[in-house]
C-alpha cells in the first residue's frame, strides 16, 4: 500500500478522522479516528532497507460502545488485506471509549504521484 492508499481506506470508514491528533480547537466529537506510523519494521539485509514495512496503529474513540462502528474499521481493514490486533479501554477522565487496531503496511511507492524530489527542493 501507498500511505495515500492507507489514508483513502481510513477516510472510505466515513468518521472525521486526524493523523496522530486532531488540533486544538478542531477536535471532532466522537466517534472520530486519529492513526498514525509509529516507528518502522523495515526488511533490510547487507546495509540497505529494502522493503518499507510500517506498524499502523488506528485509535477509533465513541462516547458508547459502538459494535457496528468497530465492525465498520474491521472491514475496512480486512478488504485492504491488513491483519490486525485489537485492544479496547475505557478512557475514564474522558468518558469515552477507545479501540486500538494495531497492523504492520508494506509500504509501495506511490507511480503516480508527480511531485518530485527535485519539485520540492527547487
Amino acid at each position: 500500500m501507498t500511505y495515500k492508499e492507507v489514508a483513502s481506506m481510513i477516510a472510505g470508514i466515513n468518521l472525521p478522522y486526524a493523523y496522530d491528533h486532531f488540533e486544538e480547537g478542531n477536535a471532532s466529537p466522537p466517534p472520530f479516528i486519529c492513526f498514525y506510523f509509529e516507528g518502522s519494521n523495515d526488511l533490510a539485509a547487507d546495509d540497505t532497507n529494502y522493503q518499507k514495512i510500517r506498524p499502523l496503529t488506528i485509535e477509533l474513540y465513541t462516547d458508547n460502545k459502538d459494535f457496528s462502528t468497530e465492525e465498520t474499521v474491521e472491514a475496512a481493514l480486512n478488504s485492504a488485506g491488513l491483519v490486525f490486533s485489537r485492544s479496547e479501554t475505557f478512557i475514564d477522565s474522558e468518558r469515552m471509549y477507545e479501540v486500538v487496531y494495531t497492523t504492520e503496511v508494506v509500504i509501495t511507492v506511490d507511480t503516480t504521484d508527480t511531485n518530485t524530489e527535485e519539485d520540492n527542493n527547487g
